[in-house]
């Protein structure tokens, strides 16, 4: 009974953060000793069995494009905040929300975007687990696996994804080394007419479903590591999204590679990369095409590779480098379309980390991330027009910062 009262008291913790705004003038300009805790210190002890984690990446930026240097800022690149823990022996909670993203109402969860994570998670077994609310959608790939706050830069389909995502979940630990985990998840947060807008000759679908399947492995004592995974979305009726990931990790002592493949077929622009590309008009000679916001059949895939190596307990030494296709597949209605080619994207990231307290996860860090942007000379030459220019372009950012999920208890 005592561990159900402490989600009770971080529900209200959240369910009082509109009234605790309101007072804001009054508690910054008075005196405030007299208020009350929201959790008072006779139930503080009912904590043990619940965290909360401030996940964040700050630091202070110098951006570059096309060499040019273009200015400079401190900035907030993640803040989420986190609860969790247990409630029961067999239940789990998860609540994980950023606040670095605009809180808007989505049409389909009825969720802020904002919220990650909201989920329970009920032991059903000793191998079989029940998760039910907004979760991570279990994409595979190590870059996807990580907590946000550690990555500096996502390639582009993780960048564009919808990852966070309602539904359920039901994962199997098949070995105390291989796992295997079933979703079944909205296939998007908004509304299909949001994200895609008017399709002619499209029909929504009326239960837009994403299923996904995920196995993770463990060889060699731990040297070699999978996260594999499969997903097919449902986007409207006939229309569908293929996406498989394969993550595969080698760890030799103080030396890690990660190298994941990203692969997503869509039958309706869902990254949107080659839409944007796209002007909504194109003048052939004497004619002029409509094109509506998402195009048809484009092909997405990218290779994701990250070194690092612990110096010693202080010093990380890490790279990252990737590359991403973009493509339009088959025939088009522009006449001029004479390859599938959109645009490639290179990034490549070094950075050195320095953790200064051996039983603290703390770190400051310094790196450079790089990007060049290459468009197909079909992409410059028919694609290109003064309202809607497509050239190459690169863009570079130098920061100095700190990242920390700082758990408070």
């Amino acid at each position: 009974m005592k561990k159900i009262y402490v989600s009770i008291w971080i529900l209200a913790f959240l369910l009082l953060s509109p009234a605790l705004k309101a007072q804001q003038h009054e508690l910054q300009t008075g005196d405030t000793t007299w208020y009350k805790t929201i959790i008072p210190e006779e139930k503080q002890g009912l904590l043990k069995n619940v965290s909360m984690i401030a996940n964040m990446q700050f630091g202070f930026e110098n951006a570059f494009l096309d060499g040019e240097y273009t200015g400079s800022k401190f900035r907030f690149e993640q803040f989420r905040l986190e609860f969790r823990g247990q409630v029961h022996k067999k239940v789990y909670f998860r609540f994980r929300n950023r606040y670095t993203k605009a809180p808007d109402v989505q049409s389909l969860d009825h969720l802020y975007g904002s919220v990650d994570l909201a989920y329970i998670r009920v032991t059903l077994g000793e191998k079989w687990n029940l998760s039910l609310g907004k979760m991570c959608a279990d994409w595979g790939g190590y870059e996807f696996d990580y907590n946000p706050i550690d990555i500096y830069e996502y390639s582009d389909i993780i960048e564009y994804a919808d990852n966070f995502l309602t539904g359920v979940g039901v994962s199997y630990q098949f070995h105390q080394n291989h796992s295997f985990t079933l979703q079944v998840l909205d296939s998007r947060t908004k509304s299909f007419n949001e994200l895609y807008g008017d399709q002619p000759g499209v029909t929504e679908s009326k239960a837009p479903l994403a299923f996904v399947i995920n196995w993770r492995g463990s060889f060699f004592k731990g040297k070699f590591n999978t996260i594999w995974s499969y997903a097919l979305h449902t986007e409207a009726q006939d229309i569908f999204m293929n996406y498989i990931a394969l993550g595969n990790q080698l760890r030799l002592g103080k030396f890690t590679i990660e190298y994941d493949f990203k692969w997503s077929s869509e039958d309706l622009d869902r990254t949107g990369i080659v839409s944007a590309t796209v002007p909504d008009v194109l003048y052939r000679g004497a004619d002029t095409i409509h094109f509506p916001y998402a195009v048809k059949n484009t092909l997405y895939y990218s290779h994701w590779v990250h070194f690092y190596y612990r110096v010693n307990k202080h010093i990380n030494l890490a790279f990252i480098g990737m590359v991403d296709f973009a493509k339009w597949k088959g025939g088009s209605a522009d006449p001029e379309k004479n390859t599938d080619n959109i645009r490639v994207a290179w990034g490549y990231i070094p950075t050195i980390e320095y953790y200064p307290f051996k039983d603290f996860n703390l770190r400051f860090y310094a790196n450079w991330v790089g990007r060049i942007y290459n468009y197909s000379d079909y992409a410059k030459t028919w694609l290109n027009t003064p309202d809607h220019p497509v050239k190459d372009y690169n863009t570079g950012r130098f920061t100095i910062g700190f990242i920390s999920p700082l758990a408070f208890f």
